[in-house]
C-alpha cells in the first residue's frame, strides 16, 4: 500500500465531505428531517415550537434514506480510495476504508460540528438563533461520532473489503 496516497485521499475526502455537507445544509434542504436529526434535542424542540413537527428519529424513512445514500456514496468513494492506495485483499480494503471513515468522523466532530456549525449563523435553524450555548454541545456530537458513528463506519468498510476482494 502507498501511505502518502492515503494522506492525500484523507485531505481530498475531507474537502469532498465538507462540500457535500455545505450543499446539503443549504437553503430549505437544512429543514428536512435528514438534516434536523443532526441537531441536539433541545434545538429540535425549540425549532418544532414554531414549525410543523416531523419525524427526525433514526428510524424515520427520510433519515434512513439519507443514511443509506451516504453508505452507498461512501462505499463508492472508499472503494476507489482503497484501489488507488493499492489494496488487493479484503482486510486491506477494510482497513483503508475504516481508517478513512474514522478520520472523517473525527474531522466531522472536531472541526465541522464543534467549530463551523457551532459558530456559523448560516447553520442555525429558524427560531433557534438565540440558542448560542445549545449549538456548542460537544458531548452530543462526540456521542454521535462514537455510536452510531463507528457502526456507520463499519458498513461501508466491510462493503469496500468485499468489493476489493472480488476485484482481485
Amino acid at each position: 500500500m502507498v501511505w502518502y496516497v492515503l494522506v492525500i485521499e484523507a485531505i481530498v475526502f475531507a474537502v469532498l465531505f465538507t462540500t457535500i455537507l455545505f450543499v446539503s445544509f443549504h437553503g430549505e434542504k437544512m429543514y428536512s428531517p435528514a438534516c434536523i436529526h443532526n441537531y441536539p434535542p433541545d434545538i429540535q424542540e425549540e425549532y418544532f415550537k414554531t414549525h410543523e413537527r416531523v419525524d427526525v428519529s433514526y428510524k424515520s424513512k427520510k433519515v434512513v434514506l439519507a443514511k443509506s445514500c451516504g453508505i452507498i456514496m461512501f462505499t463508492v468513494i472508499l472503494t476507489i480510495c482503497a484501489k488507488l492506495a493499492g489494496a488487493v485483499t479484503f482486510w486491506q480494503g477494510f482497513a483503508i476504508a475504516f481508517g478513512l471513515m474514522v478520520w472523517i468522523g473525527a474531522y466531522d466532530t472536531l472541526f465541522l460540528d464543534w467549530v463551523l456549525f457551532a459558530n456559523m449563523k448560516m447553520f442555525r435553524l429558524k427560531g433557534t438563533e438565540h440558542m448560542d450555548k445549545a449549538y456548542h454541545q460537544k458531548w452530543f456530537h462526540l456521542k454521535g461520532a462514537i455510536f452510531p458513528g463507528l457502526l456507520f463506519a463499519l458498513i461501508p468498510a466491510a462493503l469496500v473489503g468485499l468489493f476489493i476482494s472480488l476485484m482481485g
